[in-house]
Formats: structure tokens, C-alpha cells, sequence
């Protein structure tokens, strides 16, 4: 039976664990140099309608490393960018090729490529979610901390893809999350109410009070793409939110930071934060290609 991964609350709990640990054992297999190619001889279609390098990277080199290959569609280059409707696109694509994975701006765009598609869709990002990136935190989270429960897990910034993705991720595996956004800039409302259904779940618009004796403190640029307009505007709004290092004294002193990149420092996160835990942030940034070939290997192989 055909899957789709358009968002987090695609997958059940045991289903999510399941990829975790799919991860660690191709990331162990990376690591060792080992040969795995499920994928023989299956293509990836690739649609780009916004800029990427982590996202574009990690996919094609992990469907390479499956043993399959990638195909990249910028809207330039396709149909789509000049109107043609996203049903006929999706079942075109679904004869050529095993896998679709889009980055776009409305997740009405990805919903309607799944509806209409006959191969798995990935949402590789959209201006409502970016579950790629979460599941590849929860992963770099597991790794340097090991279980998830009993950590108090901090998201402060904009309540943009990212919060969003948060929020379902407190929802499918129940998890100590506090969420800090200044009050304009809040994250979706639908998923908010869902989210404080969980009792470990807080919202606040006072950094301070996320940070305050969290185990990972994560955040994200205050300015994402299709939104450069409102710059200086929202620079204003998110000063108090920056993570710095007196923030960062509120948490636990063995507290991790976290940031999907691109980082611009000295506004969403210091200099000196940043650089005390490049490490981290980097791994984390390795992890979306671990975490994508277990998604592609699962959903993939299911078809």
C-alpha cells in the first residue's frame, strides 16, 4: 500500500521509532563504509520551488547510496511552474519514477501531489511543516542524549515550519516540549490546540521560561524564505529570543543546542552559542541524510 511522509502525524509512534532505529543502522553502515543498495534501480523524482542545500544534498546522495538515483526538478524547469495543474504532474511523474519529494511553499501543493500520485510523497519542506528536519532532530537528540523521556526539550524562535513540526512531534510521541514565539508571531493554531492536549506541552511567550531547565534548547532563523520583507520588522520583534549564553544559563548545565540551519549569528542564536556547539548542530545537519534513506528505504520498499 502506497505511504506518504506530507507531515510528521503521517507515521504512528511505533512506526517513527521504527525509522529511528533504521537510521542508527544505516548511519553504522555509512560509518563502516558497507554496501546496502535496496534501492537498485529505482529514481527519485526531486521538485524544487525553493532554494535548498541540505535538503537537495541529503536526498540525491541517499538515494545514490541506496543504490538508486535522483532525478531534480526546479520550477523552472517543469510544467508546473507555468501553471500546469499539480494532479497531472503527480500522475506523469508517478509513471516515471518510484518516489516524489517536494519542497514548495503551500502544503496544499504537497497534499495535492499525494492525493493524486500513485508513488510515495515526501514533503522535504513547506511553509506549514518541515517533518524531514524534525524526525532528523529527534534522531541527533537520541544520539547525544539517549532517551527522549525525562528531557525537557525547548523550541524558541518563530512559530514558522519548524514549530509547527514541533508541535506534532509533542503530539505523536507525547514529549516534554516548551514553546517560546513572541505573541504575533505564533504557530499554527490547529496544531497549538492539539498540542496542548499533552500536559508536558507549554506555551509561552517568555524565552526565559523555555529555557529554564532544558536538557535541548532548538531554534530556527526568525526571517524564512518568502518572508524578507517583513526583515527588520521581525528582527525588532524576535531580539529578546536570541539564544545567548545568558539565556542558555537558565537551562541545565549540560543542556544541547540545536539549530536547522542556515544560522545567521547574532540574531536567532550568538556567535560564541553557535561555535560552543557546532558539533551538535552539524550532526544534526549529517543526520537529515540518515534519517531520508530510512525514509526512502521504508516507504519505497512498501510500494
Amino acid at each position: 500500500m502506497k505511504r506518504d511522509f506530507t507531515r510528521l502525524l503521517d507515521v504512528t509512534q511505533l512506526e517513527a521509532a521504527y525509522l529511528l532505529e533504521r537510521a542508527a543502522f544505516l548511519k553504522k553502515v555509512r560509518k563502516m563504509r558497507g554496501v546496502f543498495k535496496p534501492l537498485t534501480n529505482r529514481v527519485l523524482a526531486m521538485i524544487f520551488e525553493k532554494a535548498s542545500t541540505r535538503t537537495r544534498i541529503s536526498f540525491e546522495i541517499g538515494m545514490k547510496e541506496l543504490g538508486g538515483e535522483a532525478v531534480f526538478l526546479s520550477s523552472t524547469d517543469t510544467q508546473m511552474g507555468r501553471g500546469e495543474p499539480i494532479r497531472d504532474t503527480a500522475r506523469v511523474l508517478d509513471r516515471y519514477v518510484d518516489a516524489i519529494m517536494i519542497r514548495t511553499y503551500g502544503q496544499e501543493t504537497v497534499d495535492e501531489l499525494a492525493r493524486w500520485s500513485k508513488v510515495p510523497v515526501i514533503n522535504g519542506l513547506s511553509d506549514l511543516c518541515h517533518p524531514c528536519q524534525i524526525l532528523a532532530d529527534i534522531f541527533t537528540i537520541q544520539e547525544f542524549k539517549g532517551d527522549l523521556r525525562g528531557l525537557k526539550i525547548a523550541y524558541i524562535g518563530d512559530g514558522n515550519n519548524v514549530a509547527n513540526s514541533w508541535l506534532e512531534a509533542s503530539i505523536l510521541f507525547g514529549l516534554s516540549l516548551t514553546m517560546a514565539t513572541p505573541a504575533h508571531y505564533r504557530p499554527n493554531e490547529e496544531l497549538l490546540e492539539r498540542a496542548q492536549a499533552n500536559e508536558r506541552f507549554v506555551y509561552t511567550h517568555d524565552p526565559a521560561v523555555a529555557a529554564s531547565e532544558a536538557d535541548v534548547v532548538n531554534t530556527d532563523v526568525w526571517v524564512s524564505m518568502g518572508m524578507e520583507k517583513e526583515k527588520e520588522e521581525r528582527k525588532k520583534a524576535f531580539a529578546p529570543f536570541c539564544i545567548d549564553s545568558e539565556l542558555l544559563k537558565k537551562a541545565k548545565g549540560d543542556v544541547i543546542v540545536m539549530h536547522c540551519l542556515p544560522a545567521y549569528r547574532n540574531q536567532e542564536i550568538s556567535e560564541e552559542v553557535f561555535e560552543r556547539f557546532h558539533e551538535i548542530i552539524f550532526t544534526q545537519a549529517e543526520n537529515r541524510l540518515h534519517v531520508q534513506k530510512a525514509l526512502l528505504e521504508w516507504l519505497v520498499e512498501e510500494v
